[in-house]
């Protein structure tokens, strides 16, 4: 089963694919034994949660940070660059 080069409606919602991407999808669905559109779906769901993991991740980094900055828990730049450099022969 393939889908209208370049078009897929999926729920009322129109999506311009690549002749390429459109080629993929129909690939991937075919080995998933899946309709495109599900596929689609269920490809896009997995890529949103990881992006979200991501931020939320990126997000907990910088908190943690600035708290260690807040908590005078740093140290001169120069001090880390000059030990990085000797670490790994900068």
């Amino acid at each position: 089963m393939t889908l209208t080069p370049l078009v897929s409606t999926l729920r009322c919602m129109e999506l311009h694919l690549s002749a390429e991407r459109q080629a993929q999808l129909n690939d991937y669905a075919q080995r998933h034994g899946q309709d495109p559109a599900e596929a689609l779906d269920q490809v896009l769901a997995s890529a949103l949660e990881w992006e979200q993991q991501d931020y939320q991740e990126a997000v907990e980094g910088i908190r943690r940070g600035y708290e260690s900055v807040k908590a005078g828990r740093t140290r001169p730049a120069a001090e880390f660059i000059s030990e990085l450099r000797e670490k790994h022969g900068f």
